[in-house]
């Protein structure tokens, strides 16, 4: 299916495995992105408040700093290793969520599926990366992105709409299932990395140093991720609290905000090569900011708030996954190592956004998280102009 949007000039191996490995994606990510939009309905499930399952939200998403230690992992492992054993701990992980009946448990829990994300999430972009030149490795990394999209479009959405039927445990029951189900798939249809694309060939790159360029990439990732959380923790409270939505009801919208994700990322596939990565990543950011503000001036009325939320992640969808291939260069001969990196910094920046954005809904409504969102993105939106612009500078003849 989508290796109907690469022509000849990719490798056969690329083409051929492309959708296998995007569906395995989507998966993961849905148990990954299943507990923001229906927080009000687990927190409720293990008898808590919202902002303390927000804390431990937190908590769990600053597991994102051991990602450089697991980048280095999935630098010496093959990639078929790599994304296999990642796909085993999110199942497990997620199994363990729908278990759990303490908080520390369920926290406990979403560590370990975010971490086994990474894990499968640096295979997969160093399986790209060996495969395919950084001028063509936007839209390749854009179709796999297009995950994070279905994740929300099918996987949330289906799981949501079985939480409605029953609850969210059983939800992230569903979840497990499917990924443990293509853990199977990819351990048996992808290929072992032939010779020269195996651990032994890297192991002199894995320790090589993150320049400048690295550091603020990754700054500009922690804010991106950051604006991104402010309303992705509170969207799901907001829509019950404020118009008395139910679950099949925020599972209806988590629907349309992924349609409005899966356009950006397809979007960003075409256009982000074409454009400059670091263009296309601005552009997103930029959009987001209108859109978060109107979203504070109008979160009282539905028909208003709801399109600007949509627009709103679906520019962020945009940034995102124009930027992703930017970390596979931040390390020369290094790519896991380098993602990995953008993604301590993005996981760090959910963090750090989880406990404020949470804490202003409960004191303020929506009225100030998208406010966050909003500085948050315009943070973004500065490091990238600069980065763009040094760039520009440096190619210019002396």
């Amino acid at each position: 299916m989508l290796q109907r949007a690469l022509d000849d000039s990719y490798s056969p191996e690329v083409r051929r495995h492309v959708t296998t490995l995007t569906l395995a994606r989507t998966c993961a990510n849905a148990c990954f992105r299943f507990a923001p939009p229906f927080l009000a309905t687990i927190a409720s499930g293990l008898g808590i408040s919202l902002d303390r399952i927000g804390i431990a939200l937190a908590i769990s998403e600053l597991s994102g700093l051991l990602s450089t230690v697991i980048g280095n992992f999935a630098e010496r492992f093959h990639r078929r290793t790599a994304m296999t054993f990642g796909l085993l701990g999110v199942a497990a992980g997620t199994t363990l969520a729908a278990t759990s009946t303490h908080v520390v448990v369920f926290a406990i829990a979403l560590v370990i599926i975010a971490q086994s994300k990474v894990m499968f999430d640096l295979g997969l972009g160093a399986w790209v990366s060996d495969r395919v030149p950084f001028g063509q490795r936007g839209r390749v990394m854009g179709l796999t992105e297009t995950s994070w999209a279905g994740g929300l479009l099918l996987g949330v959405t289906a799981m949501g709409l079985v939480t409605a039927a029953t609850n969210w445990r059983v939800g992230y029951g569903l979840g497990a299932a499917a990924v443990l189900a293509f853990a199977g798939v990819v351990a048996r249809v992808i290929p072992d990395d032939p010779a020269g694309h195996g651990h032994a060939a890297r192991k002199l790159r894995v320790n090589a140093r993150i320049p400048p360029r690295g550091w603020l990439l990754g700054l500009a990732m922690l804010c991106l991720m950051a604006s991104s959380q402010a309303l992705f923790v509170t969207f799901g409270s907001w829509l019950k609290d404020t118009f008395g939505l139910t679950n099949t009801g925020v599972s209806i919208v988590v629907f349309a905000m992924g349609f409005g994700e899966l356009i950006a990322s397809l979007s960003a596939a075409r256009f982000s090569d074409r454009w400059g990565k670091e263009r296309s990543a601005m552009v997103g950011a930029g959009i987001m900011i209108p859109s978060a503000l109107m979203l504070a001036i109008a979160h009282n009325h539905l028909a208003v708030g709801l399109p600007l939320l949509i627009i709103a992640v679906a520019a962020f969808e945009f940034s995102v996954v124009s930027f992703i291939p930017l970390g596979t260069e931040v390390v020369p001969g290094a790519p896991a190592r380098g993602m990995a990196l953008m993604f301590t910094m993005g996981t760090f920046g959910r963090a750090l956004a989880s406990i404020p954005a949470t804490q202003l809904f409960v004191h303020f409504g929506m009225a100030w998280p998208p406010v966050l969102c909003a500085a948050l993105a315009a943070c973004t939106a500065l490091v990238l102009w600069r980065l763009n612009a040094t760039r520009l500078i440096e190619r210019q003849p002396r």
